[in-house]
């Protein structure tokens, strides 16, 4: 993909997740509203039914009032009263209903197969005890009672809301019924209402996004040329900072092999051809330039290890990363005569081969530059740890700079840390006064390395 379909495409990205947003919102929104709406006919249309039933049992009580409160309690009178309360109906499915308090049906005009019949422990499709229910309703509720019934005129079983009443003196428990399709059908029709306007919203949303999604390709197909040069300008510098570092550290190799190695080698190579003449003119002097050659090619080894540990200390695979430090401080201290104090709280943090050798650099970094520019007689070394983050802060008590010029200056030391650290999302800050600097780095560890050492991986 070139760099100007990738400017393109980072450009609409924001722009569609805004617009993925706002489509939620709205949905969400929508749904909140239409819930609110379907909640208000609902509870509008179940109070006014519920005015209907309260209204269709007093009536009901008013007309069986001459018989209930003559104080005859004979089984002829109780005739009488279930007789007329089953004359009583309105609609095609409204009725009453008589039950005792033991749950025994004793009137029922549309199912007469249940008159006579214990329904005490007779439940509805949700697990409901109906007569249970409606009685305890009628003696200790408000009246109202939901369950699911049989309609008489379908023959399904419907949502239906009741409301009963106690005749106390003979333990009758009278009431009556609306079924409640109506109000569902209310229900659904507003859900359904709802659901229309969401889809016809979200089509106007995405025609708009469409049409801005065209507009923004179309400027971004335009872009000036001078953009795609000033990238390919960066790129360019950028590839060339990489080849001037590797030749820089190329050349600091070869000087160091060359001033070093190369002059150990050569120094050794002369004091075994003078010792090969001492031998073979006989000289006692031979054996003490032998042992002088030897010592220089012990010297020579430890300038061969010094480069290794320089290019990749083998104390950061075997020992981690907090030994690698202490040994590269100790011979800090011993080559520059600076005085280290090094503080070692990481713990058992555990940081990944990547991060070791990170703020191995970072650090080794940052000594060359106290030892170069700072003028400074303490420094102090600071590596701390937790599941979360490793910490490393560098001080010294030298004369400070300005950071800001050296990495405008085109210095590469900073410029370098501030690279690694980007590297790993971290963060990274320098401060500098005339009584010293101080330069912190902080890095996240990931999910992979915040297990304990203890712990298998």
């Amino acid at each position: 993909m070139q760099l100007k379909h990738k400017i393109v495409a980072l450009s609409l990205l924001p722009m569609l997740l805004a617009v993925a947003v706002v489509c939620l919102l709205v949905l969400i929104q929508n749904q909140r509203l239409g819930n609110q709406q379907a909640q208000l006919i609902e509870h509008s249309i179940l109070g006014s039914k519920q005015a209907e039933l309260k209204h269709y049992v007093e009536m009901a009580l008013s007309t069986i009032a001459p018989l209930y409160e003559s104080g005859r309690d004979d089984d002829e009178t109780k005739r009488q009263v279930l007789a007329l309360l089953e004359r009583i109906n309105f609609g095609s499915d409204g009725y009453f209903f008589v039950y005792d308090r033991n749950g025994k049906s004793l009137m029922h005009p549309r199912q007469a197969t249940l008159v006579g019949k214990d329904l005490w422990n007779m439940t509805d499709p949700h697990g409901l005890l109906v007569i249970q229910a409606l009685i305890r309703s009628a003696t200790q509720g408000d009246g109202f009672q939901r369950y699911g019934w049989q309609k008489p005129s379908t023959g399904q079983v419907a949502e239906k809301l009741a409301y009963v009443s106690m005749l106390e003196r003979w333990g009758w428990m009278l009431g009556t019924g609306i079924y409640l399709e109506d109000v569902d059908n209310a229900i659904a029709q507003v859900r359904h209402d709802v659901s229309s306007g969401i889809r016809t919203t979200m089509l106007a949303i995405a025609i708009v996004a469409l049409i801005a999604v065209l507009l923004v390709f179309a400027s971004g197909l335009t872009l000036n040329v001078s953009e795609h040069r000033l990238a390919d300008r960066k790129l360019q510098q950028l590839t060339q900072r990489i080849i001037t570092s590797q030749e820089e550290e190329r050349s600091r190799l070869s000087r160091e092999l060359h001033d070093g190695i190369s002059q150990l080698l050569v120094s050794i190579k002369f004091k075994f051809e003078l010792a090969g003449h001492e031998l073979e003119a006989g000289k006692a002097s031979a054996a003490q330039t032998l042992r002088q050659g030897i010592e220089r090619l012990a010297g020579a080894i430890g300038e061969v290890r010094r480069i290794s540990h320089d290019l990749h200390p083998s104390l950061l695979d075997t020992l981690g990363l907090a030994s690698a430090i202490g040994q590269l401080a100790s011979e800090f201290e011993q080559r520059s005569g600076l005085r280290v104090a090094y503080d070692n709280s990481l713990g058992d943090t555990r940081l990944s081969d990547d991060m070791n050798v990170a703020l191995f650099r970072i650090l080794q970094e940052a000594l060359t530059n106290i030892e170069r520019h700072a003028g400074a007689g303490q420094v102090t070394i600071q590596l701390t740890g937790n599941p979360r983050r490793v910490n490393l802060r560098i001080s010294d008590d030298g004369t400070g700079f300005s950071p800001r010029q050296a990495e405008q200056s085109g210095g590469i030391g900073l410029r370098n840390i501030r690279e690694r650290v980007e590297h790993f999302g971290g963060d990274f800050s320098i401060a500098s006064t005339s009584a010293g600097t101080v330069l912190s780095v902080a890095l996240l560890l990931s999910a992979e390395v915040q297990q304990p050492r203890n712990e298998p991986a």
